[in-house]
């Protein structure tokens, strides 16, 4: 066995586990995955029932009877209003409707006479893998906790995989190793009493977006407040995001009604057109009980800042990489001031908004209505008519669209009406990528459309749900990074119950040409100032991201000297190093390297004991 599922370090926020059925067997097995720190709680038998590590503030667990719960994460409940909820279970299909009352970001795990329920969250910012351990079914938080258990090398299709430039639903959901297997966010993990038998086991469903915005703006508050108070209830010292744009102010302005003293943390941006501190600092002078720091903008780290020593234990490749050391570099100083958690207002852009792709939609339901909205979108963001039709005119089902995009992996990339309005933005390879890999990347593509649906009929709500969830594969290794740096990170956009209140918001209501996030503006009247809802737009960080490339490009080629990709075969070393030395090349523009970097990274960073080649697709 390999050591790859022992931890580079463990700090609150950074609970991860393995769940084992109460069997003799598994108590073996279980032995196996013990390392210092490691945390045992136990079946009514002693036998062990979750391992791994986290802190008291991560674990709340009760039993009653023959059920024991246990909720791992950030929720507001205790161990005797847990007692109460197992000694009510009478099914583990009990287990979903137990979570849909819940705030917070958690996983839920129960065992109920022999048999194990264990789900992450919907948003999938908390996923579930399991894989089959000398004959034993482990679930576990972490991909990589399995495969080391496993002694599994990295799956060289799932790498090629890795490489495309977006990686389209199903794809990315995909472990990186054979032999384990991923749960999707909306299902369960279900283990049968023989410890081997395993189901997947549906547990939520998105709303249908028919709820007026007026009537909803109330709960999109309440759920956003019991999200913030979730995280700030116990008081002590919090540390916010306060960029002055609406998501991360309206986290400010709640976690400042609660009983924690709150820090608010901004960072200009280096671009003399950018307007956050001027907005940060508006919404300043309305907390007067709010430390506000501004940071240096020339302090801040640029992007792909630190490649190079990024010795993180990740389960899967992330493009967060690049912009590693931006999200972290503030969090020491905070941990300073007595910070015990920091909260982001990452996902409001994913929740708040959400995807024009409705109107190919509305444009049938109700023609006169996206005529209007449609031409104010045009405007907004000059697509051309003809695209634009063009876009609206496609009907493919979602199997179609993805069967089609195996046949244009070079082509470049399509107009963003089309990606606007359609199943999404299709997936690019690149020069550097070798025929080898685009022939991997075809085939796994056309594969998946044989028997794959998107997330919703409507692709609208499946180019929603597709941007929350590439948006939690990020943030979820970013709230590892934080943790071990200190202070744990927090979204509260991204807990579940806010997640649901805003998607059964009218999508003809939250997403329009005429206003800025309109339903996040309604519900945060009366807790944010007037002054502070009038802003219409935000920042972008492509100046740093340019500056970024030029003064890092040491440390891309270095990146690229004897590479882990290049030696699979999947990329073209030595394109990438004459890339490195003209950063301001076109082929750079549009994030094109971030997949690349990404997956070479994350192979990096695995142990030595993993170094090996990876295994050869079949």
């Amino acid at each position: 066995m390999t050591e790859l599922h022992e931890s580079a370090g463990t700090g609150p926020g950074d609970a991860h586990f393995t769940v084992f059925p109460d069997r003799e067997d598994a108590a073996a097995v279980a032995r196996s995955f013990s390392s210092p720190g490691t945390r045992v709680l136990k079946h009514a038998s002693g036998r062990p029932w979750l391992v791994g590590q986290w802190h008291d503030q991560d674990m709340v667990s009760a039993r009653a009877g023959h059920t024991a719960l246990a909720v791992i994460g950030c929720c507001p409940i205790d161990a005797t209003e847990l007692e109460r909820h197992a000694g009510r279970l009478r099914d583990l299909a009990g287990l979903g409707a137990l979570a849909r009352t819940l705030p917070g970001s958690f996983h839920l795990v129960a065992a109920l006479d022999g048999r194990l329920g264990v789900q992450g969250t919907a948003s999938g910012l908390r996923l579930v893998f399991h894989a089959s351990v000398d004959g034993v079914r482990v679930a576990a938080s972490r991909a990589d906790v399995l495969a080391g258990a496993l002694g599994a090398e990295p799956d060289r299709e799932q790498l090629a995989l890795r490489l495309l430039w977006p990686v389209p639903h199903p794809l990315g959901e995909a472990p990186m190793w054979q032999g384990v297997t991923a749960v999707r966010p909306e299902d369960a993990l279900i283990v049968a009493q023989d410890g081997r038998t395993v189901r997947h086991s549906r547990w939520w469903t998105p709303p249908e977006p028919v709820r007026p915005l007026a009537g909803s703006a109330p709960l999109v508050r309440e759920a956003l407040t019991a999200a913030v108070d979730a995280r700030t209830r116990q008081g002590g010292v919090v540390s916010c995001d306060l960029s002055g744009g609406l998501d991360s102010t309206s986290i400010c302005f709640l976690a400042a009604r609660s009983p924690a003293r709150v820090v608010a943390s901004t960072w200009p941006g280096r671009d003399p057109a950018d307007t956050d501190l001027h907005w940060a600092t508006l919404a300043a002078e309305s907390l007067p009980g709010v430390e506000h720091v501004v940071w240096d903008a020339d302090a801040s780290p640029l992007v792909y800042t630190d490649l190079l020593a990024i010795d993180d234990l990740l389960d899967e490749p992330t493009i967060g990489v690049m912009d590693r050391s931006r999200v972290l570099h503030h969090l020491p100083a905070m941990a300073e001031r007595g910070s015990r958690v920091h909260l982001t207002g990452i996902g409001g852009d994913h929740v708040a908004w959400c995807s024009e792709a409705y109107y190919h939609r509305l444009a049938r339901t109700h023609p006169l209505f996206a005529l209007r909205q449609l031409r104010g979108f045009r405007a907004l963001w000059q697509w051309p008519l003809t695209t634009t039709l063009k876009a609206l005119a496609d009907q493919r089902p979602y199997p179609a669209w993805l069967a089609d995009t195996a046949t244009h992996l070079r082509d470049p990339l399509p107009p963003t009406a089309i990606t606007s309005l359609g199943w999404g933005m299709p997936p690019r390879l690149f020069p550097w990528v070798t025929p080898d890999a685009e022939e991997i990347a075809r085939q796994a593509l056309r594969r998946a459309a044989e028997d794959t649906a998107p997330h919703h009929r409507d692709r609208g709500l499946h180019a929603d749900l597709e941007q929350i969830r590439s948006c939690t594969r990020i943030i979820r290794q970013w709230d590892r990074m934080a943790a071990r740096a200190g202070v744990p990170m927090a979204s509260p956009f991204l807990d579940d119950r806010v997640i649901e209140t805003c998607l059964a918001v009218r999508p003809s209501e939250r997403v329009t040409p005429w206003q800025y996030k309109p339903l996040l503006a309604a519900a945060m009247r009366g807790v944010v100032p007037d002054p502070c809802l009038r802003r219409t737009n935000k920042a972008a960080a492509s100046m740093d991201a340019a500056d970024g490339l030029r003064r890092h490009r040491a440390d891309l080629r270095a990146l690229w000297e004897d590479s882990h990709l290049e030696r699979l075969g999947l990329v073209d070393g030595a394109a990438l190093r004459r890339l490195a030395e003209r950063p301001s090349t076109p082929d750079l523009q549009h994030a094109t390297l971030y997949s690349t970097i990404a997956a070479e990274v994350w192979l990096r960073g695995l142990p030595r004991t993993t170094k090996a080649a990876a295994r050869t697709t079949p």
